[in-house]
């Protein structure tokens, strides 16, 4: 079991801006309202003024995760950690290599950021992994680096729905399980090769689900939100 009772449902839900301006974010975000709590802002937005969108939506009362993977020499990583804290972010994630890692945590002290570990991508397979130069399968992997998080203090793991079940026991109740990869029944799975439904991922044992395409996208995208928290809610009785 995780911590995820101590979660509201609608917190749960982290949708994806991956959007090309700020213009269409603020759309978006307008036409969702209160449905949605949590925004992801990840390269294409963040590289498009969406940092300063960012300051924004914390100042409006939203959470925000800078899904911007860091991954530097150490130095380099607490000073960019040091400006994001300043944001206001809620989660921040980087790549789970020990000195990274080490460097955020340092950086982050004090302030309410958690820093996420990303482990092997949600698009990556066992060929992916093979063909990078990893030995093992992919879950061999995400164990071992979810390991190492786990003994430095990290505050969660980005992972699949379909590795949460299995990184429960490993890394403890109060370690965040934040999935993106999430597709409702009937969605198209896009360039994602592990996915799973929202109740699914919650039954499986994630705390946030990260929803990009299938919110984004609809036609009636409040609509949806909605659908995906009361799916979530339903999961997490």
């Amino acid at each position: 079991m995780s911590g995820q009772a101590k979660i509201e449902p609608r917190d749960r839900l982290i949708v994806a801006l991956d959007l090309p301006s700020v213009a269409d974010a603020e759309r978006l975000t307008w036409r969702l309202g209160d449905a949605v709590t949590f925004y992801k802002i990840g390269y294409q937005l963040g590289y498009a003024g969406g940092l300063d969108f960012a300051r924004e939506l914390v100042a409006s009362g939203k959470k925000v995760f800078l899904d911007l993977k860091l991954h530097d020499i150490g130095n380099t990583v607490g000073k960019g950690v040091e400006s994001i804290v300043k944001l206001g972010a809620s989660f921040l994630t980087v790549h789970a290599y020990p000195q990274t890692m080490q460097a955020a945590l340092d950086a982050r002290r004090g302030s309410p950021l958690k820093v996420l570990a990303v482990t092997i991508l949600t698009s990556y397979n066992d060929a992916d992994v093979a063909a990078a130069g990893y030995q093992g399968h992919v879950a061999d992997q995400v164990k071992r680096k979810s390991a190492q998080a786990r003994d430095l203090g990290i505050d969660g793991i980005v992972c699949s729905a379909e590795e949460s079940a299995m990184l429960r026991p490993l890394i403890g109740p109060n370690f965040l399980l934040v999935t993106p990869g999430i597709r409702p029944a009937g969605a198209a799975s896009g360039d994602q090769k592990r996915i799973m439904t929202p109740q699914a991922a919650i039954a499986a044992g994630s705390d946030y689900l990260v929803v990009g395409r299938p919110v984004t996208e609809a036609a009636e995208p409040k609509a949806v939100a909605e659908a995906i928290v009361a799916d979530i809610t339903a999961a997490a009785k």
